[in-house]
């Protein structure tokens, strides 16, 4: 079963800020969770976002670690 994106992102929120996200993916798949004001991405793991302030990602580190979810590259709407 695969998660619905567009449901996610109604629903989810930046843990640290309660700001809007944005999803990040690529094949149809999404990866992970951005947030614009934090610049950090939650990632995805077996398709289960993890919303963890801790486990979240530095924006450049992530686009380093997975340049087609860098921007232009790959987010989705």
């Amino acid at each position: 079963m695969s998660i619905n994106t567009e449901e996610l992102l109604q629903i989810l929120a930046c843990p640290r800020c309660l700001g809007s996200l944005a999803a990040l993916g690529r094949d149809g798949q999404t990866t992970g969770f951005a947030c614009a004001a934090c610049e950090v991405v939650y990632p995805v793991r077996e398709e289960i976002p993890i919303m963890l302030v801790e486990e979240a990602v530095p924006r450049a580190r992530w686009n380093s670690e997975h340049p087609e979810d860098a921007p232009g590259g790959g987010e989705q709407r």
